[in-house]
């Protein structure tokens, strides 16, 4: 299936209602409102083409982004393009869950987010926190440093309330994916999520909204569902 195919085939999948929720959550033109869902036939006609994942990424179409990353070769990619596809990434449906996700199914996942925690731009941040809740909800405990990831959590106690809002968002959920599905440091993410307390988001024309790590977390422990690990980091 070539360029043009997919582009006509997504065109005609688009919802006027589905392209107006991207809209409020920070999509803009071009568009078409696609759902996910609605995506996964062409998908598996496809299965992994990076060379069509990047034509398709380049057009800044948000439909056509977010299909690109779900027949992305993860493994194919180097730092560089990530970058460039996180210097694309215009808002957090993309920087979250395009680039983050195809990143937490590469090799070079956990030094890439390293660097973005530590860039200081809202999204790159946002894409570096939410790649390592992708990766501790699939990968095996061993698979990473606890000392890091202890440092991590101290790192969300000093400053989440004082990070941009987006940022905000992706480390409150690492305080909750380190609670549910790191067991080394479950007890020290229960007892960071309770110092931490209530997260607000502030959202421009919106009402605030309002995050709790740590009772998100009890909620698991009474599901019996600490150590939780899913088999997909991509859907």
């Amino acid at each position: 299936m070539d360029f043009a195919t997919v582009m006509q085939e997504l065109e005609a999948l688009g919802k006027e209602r589905t392209k107006k929720v991207y809209i409020s959550n920070g999509a803009h033109e071009p568009l078409f409102g696609v759902a996910t869902g609605a995506m996964k036939p062409i998908a598996r006609k496809i299965k992994i083409n990076q060379p069509l994942a990047e034509e398709l990424y380049a057009t800044g179409n948000y439909d056509a982004m977010y299909f690109a990353g779900i027949i992305a070769d993860p493994k194919a990619m180097t730092e560089s393009d990530y970058n460039r596809w996180m210097d694309d990434a215009y808002f957090y449906m993309l920087s979250d869950y395009v680039v983050a996700v195809t990143l937490a199914e590469s090799d070079i996942a956990q030094d890439v987010a390293d660097q973005w925690i530590a860039s200081g731009e809202e999204l790159r941040m946002s894409a570096g926190w939410s790649c390592y809740c992708w990766l501790l909800g699939n990968r095996k405990d061993h698979e990473f440093s606890e000392s890091k990831m202890s440092q991590f959590l101290d790192q969300v106690k000093t400053t989440i309330h004082d990070s941009p809002e987006r940022t905000k968002y992706s480390m409150n959920n690492f305080l909750y994916t380190v609670g549910t599905s790191f067991k080394p440091l479950h007890e020290k993410a229960v007892e960071t999520a309770k110092e931490v307390g209530i997260v607000e988001l502030k959202r421009d024309n919106k009402k605030s909204s309002f995050l709790n790590a740590y009772e998100s977390i009890q909620k698991e422990v009474e599901r019996d569902r600490i150590g939780f690990k899913r088999k997909y980091v991509r859907c």
